[in-house]
Formats: structure tokens, C-alpha cells, sequence
């Protein structure tokens, strides 16, 4: 799931949360010695970590518990700022379990994919082929709609996160709903119940792009009649990609609101001067929101995509193919990334480029990245114990972060 801001600034308006940065109190790195960065040399190490860990802290002001996790062929580097929880004295686990929000869609895209290169199903197959009468009314038409569009965000279908009955209950009655376990299909029909921004032209012409997490719930429901065996999106999940990976700390845990493994307390203040402690949750169930991670796994599953473990090679190159996107800054680099099949291809300052899917969840936000060449993988993981977050002023705290880490160097 990825949340809309426009609806966080709604929350934190009415909340009237007062945001104070708090001091950066630094606990020492993990892994020492050599950072393992590979061709741009030994520039980037603990110290480097820390600081651009502090600063993206510093750009939740400071209001996050953070940690980052490098990982390249010579060992993890690692960095943490925080506790497992407001008022607990106990620092922010190294690996902790979070929900990993709308970087499950890059999960659900590789099942798809898999299923491509089986030929039991074609990105030109269109939705209502796979799906007849789910796409329709209000100007919906499945028969418009491939499942590459799905995959890509250029579909045009409203999202169903955006639907001010599901904004209501995510903002202001979310203790009421926090257990909310709407099966796909039905979170699917609130989306037909708006026209589509847009509806796609015919094959091969330019295609709009506007990010909807219910194409990714169609895209689930999809993989699930192709297989043809009765697995549902969540068995096909863990049985081609958490299984065969080893991710032995990524789960699915659907309608069970409960992490199991160390983690953090996400926390929020109320306009009551109360707090709420939003850890236990089961809206996030669905294919474009329902998994379970930590750094770690996150970026084992990143660098497995790009060394080609996951995806034969026509599928990994499809994957790669984008379009332009309007939702994140302009990196480092200079020049905005473009959006594939689930993932997100952005340029480096030091030459190539990496590839990564965001995910945004109810105050918890998962950042991870991997090299092209798959050599380094970086994932941050952001946890709220105070008020959500300025997402654009995080976003470029981390991408600098990413870029530094993945090139190995801090920009002069």
C-alpha cells in the first residue's frame, strides 16, 4: 500500500502534532572494517553510514526510529538510530521486522512475471480476459486494461486507498478498523466506483502513468487464475520467491495483525494528547501491500532480481522497460528515474543506474535498492513514534544515502 500524502496532511492538520527535532544520539555500527563497495573504491564505510543515516533522521525531525543495512560481497554494513519503541530504553533492533507496504508490488510482479515466461499468461492478455466484469462502470473497461498496465501504473484506475470512505477510516477511525481484512475483489469494486483518470489507449501508443494500488490487486487475483491450481497470491508469493531465496524472516501473515520477530513499535500522537500505537494492523494484506520483512531479506530478494534468480532474462529486460513518474524527487544524479514492471529504475551520480520499489504503510516506510550488477543492496526502514512523515523531505534524504552507499563514495 502506498499511502497518499494528501490524506497525512489532512491527519497531521487535525492533529496539530508540533514536530521537534530531537538530538542524534548515534549507537555504534554493527559490521567494521571494510566497507566492500566494489569498484569505487573504500569511500563509503561506517562513519559515512551514520552520518547519512543521522540525516535522513534529521529529515523526519526527528520524530523515526531508522536503521540501513548495506550488504555487498565482502559483509553488511550497518547503521541505527532510535528504540524498539517510544519510552522503551531498548535501541532499535539491527534487523528488524516491518511491513513492507507498496515494495510488495515488486514481489507480486516477479509471481507475474514467472508465470509469463510459463506461458500461462501474456502482459497483452487484458484484465477483463483473466477478470470478465471487474473492470467495468463508471467509465472502467477491463477490455482496455493489459495486464502490463497493471504492472506498470498505466492503467489509469482510481486508486482505492483514495476513496474518502477508506481515508476515513484510515485516519480518523483507524483503532475501529486496524483489524480491516476486505478481501481483494471487494477493495477492487470500491475502486470501479470512480471513473479512471484516464483509460489507455490502443496497443503500442504512448501510455499515462498514475500510481493505483489496485492495480496490484487485480494483478494478485490475476496470478491466481493463471496458475490454474488453487494457490492463492499468497501461496504463490511464498513458494517461488520467499522458499526458494531462504527469506527466512519474510512472511505473509494476511489477516494476523501480529509481528512475530524483533521489530519496533510504530507510534503516533492523537489531538487528544493520547498516542496511538499503530504496530498491529491487518489492512496491509493484499497483493500490493501484504508482506513481512527486514533489511536483511529485503536485500537478498533485490540482489537475487538483479543477478537473475528470480526472472529469466526476456522477463527481467521487460521488467526494466519504464515509463516516466511524477511521484518521487529528482535524485542526485539529476535526472528522474522511470517506472518498469514493479520497479523503479533510477539514475546514479556515479554512472549507471539502480533499481528499488518504495513502500509506504501507516508510519512505517521501507526503502530498498540494489545495484545493476547486484554487487550492493541498501534498504532503510523508517518506523514513525510521533507523527507521519514529510515524505518528500525523507525521500531525498534517502535517495542521497542510496546513491552514496550503491556507489560507494559520499559526493564531494
Amino acid at each position: 500500500m502506498k499511502v497518499s500524502w494528501a490524506g497525512k496532511r489532512g491527519l497531521v492538520a487535525a492533529w496539530t502534532v508540533a514536530l521537534a527535532v530531537s538530538a542524534l544520539a548515534a549507537v555504534p555500527a554493527g559490521a567494521k572494517g571494510t566497507d566492500g563497495l566494489g569498484a569505487h573504491g573504500s569511500g563509503y564505510g561506517d562513519a559515512a553510514l551514520r552520518h547519512d543515516l543521522a540525516a535522513v533522521r534529521a529529515a523526519g525531525d526527528g520524530q523515526v526510529n531508522v536503521v540501513a543495512r548495506v550488504d555487498t560481497s565482502a559483509g553488511p554494513l550497518r547503521a541505527r538510530y532510535g528504540t524498539a519503541g517510544r519510552g522503551s530504553d531498548q535501541p532499535v533492533p539491527w534487523d528488524p521486522e516491518f511491513r513492507i507496504a507498496s515494495t510488495t508490488k515488486a514481489f507480486t510482479a516477479v509471481v507475474v512475471l514467472q508465470l509469463v515466461a510459463e506461458k500461462r499468461l501474456s502482459l497483452d492478455d487484458t484484465v477483463e480476459h483473466w477478470l470478465p466484469g471487474v473492470v467495468a462502470g463508471h467509465g472502467n473497461d477491463g477490455s482496455r486494461i493489459t495486464v502490463r498496465d497493471l504492472l506498470q501504473q498505466t492503467s489509469g484506475l482510481f486508486d482505492y486507498v483514495a476513496d474518502p470512505d477508506v481515508q476515513d477510516r484510515l485516519f480518523q477511525h483507524f483503532d475501529e478498523n486496524r483489524y480491516d481484512n476486505t478481501p481483494p475483489a471487494q477493495l477492487a469494486a470500491i475502486a470501479m466506483g470512480h471513473p479512471p483518470l484516464f483509460v489507455p489507449g490502443p496497443a503500442g501508443s504512448t501510455r499515462k502513468w498514475a500510481y493505483s494500488n489496485t492495480n496490484y490487486l487485480l494483478a494478485g487475483m490475476i496470478a491466481e487464475k493463471a496458475d490454474g491450481t488453487g494457490a492463492t497470491w499468497r501461496d504463490l508469493v511464498e513458494h517461488r520467491v520467499i522458499a526458494p531465496l531462504g527469506l527466512r524472516h519474510t512472511s505473509i501473515p494476511g489477516s494476523n495483525p501480529f509481528l512475530v520477530g524483533p521489530h519496533e513499535r510504530v507510534t503516533l500522537d492523537t489531538p487528544d494528547g493520547g498516542v496511538l500505537d499503530a504496530t498491529e494492523l491487518s489492512f496491509e494484506h493484499t497483493a500490493d501491500s501484504g508482506v513481512v520483512s527486514t533489511p536483511a531479506d529485503l536485500n537478498t530478494f533485490f540482489r537475487a532480481l538483479a543477478t537473475g534468480k528470480l526472472l529469466p532474462a526476456e522477463q527481467w529486460r521487460q521488467m526494466r522497460q519504464t515509463v516516466p513518474y511524477d511521484d518521487l524527487p529528482v535524485p542526485p544524479a539529476g535526472t528522474q528515474g522511470g517506472y518498469g514492471l514493479g520497479l523503479r529504475v533510477v539514475p546514479l551520480t556515479c554512472g549507471g543506474v539502480y533499481y528499488l520499489h518504495e513502500g509506504d504503510g501507516f508510519g512505517v516506510y521501507s526503502r530498498p535498492a540494489v545495484s545493476a550488477d547486484g554487487r550492493r543492496a541498501v534498504t532503510v526502514s523508517i518506523t514513525s513514534t510521533t507523527a507521519l512523515i514529510d515524505q518528500d523531505k525523507v525521500n531525498r534524504a534517502v535517495q542521497t544515502l542510496t546513491d552514496h552507499a550503491l556507489c560507494g563514495r559520499r559526493t564531494p
